[in-house]
């Protein structure tokens, strides 16, 4: 929670320095006033799109905008809960979608171009259907900005879910 509050903030912040009302901003935006003040509550992270159209009706210029994406994928996840999504998981199926957690909200496509990890592959981890290599599910957890909590977790898990299930692996 506390990282959403954190990207709210920080959007109110961009609207304040354009100078913009609300009203002015939901002009330029295509979006209803009411709608970018929830945007920026705190209360429920944006969806990508409202907070993308929030930053170019105030002027963010396009070059910036991965890096904000970068800030809203760090928002849309909470580490405590993927690190108890992993601290719960008894089975590969449920590896794979706490790991499905922790790196969404990227596509597979994309998940494959930033590890050199085959699309199948990923897909069938996340599917908990193959059971992963350790150090290329770290490659994984890591190239996604895994944080050392949620890499540790995750290695735990895989470890347990070892012992109890012979899969495998890839």
């Amino acid at each position: 929670m506390q990282e959403v509050e954190g990207f709210a903030a920080a959007l109110r912040r961009v609207r304040r320095h354009a100078g913009l009302t609300y009203r002015e901003l939901a002009e330029r935006a295509h979006y209803s006033h009411a709608h970018l003040i929830r945007a920026t509550s705190g209360r429920q992270l944006p969806t990508w799109e409202v907070a993308a159209a929030f930053l170019g009706g105030c002027g963010v210029p396009a070059d910036l905008m991965p890096v904000w994406r970068r800030r809203w994928e760090q928002a849309s996840r909470d580490p405590r809960d993927v690190v108890g999504l992993l601290d719960d998981a008894e089975s590969l199926e449920e590896l794979g979608a706490a790991v499905a957690a922790l790196v969404r909200p990227r596509s597979l496509r994309v998940l494959a171009h930033e590890t050199g990890i085959p699309r199948a592959t990923i897909q069938a981890w996340l599917r908990g259907t193959r059971s992963p290599g350790r150090d290329r599910l770290d490659h994984l957890v890591r190239s996604v900005g895994g944080t050392h909590e949620e890499r540790a977790a995750v290695a735990r898990t895989l470890d347990r879910i070892s012992t109890s299930q012979p899969v495998s692996t890839s």
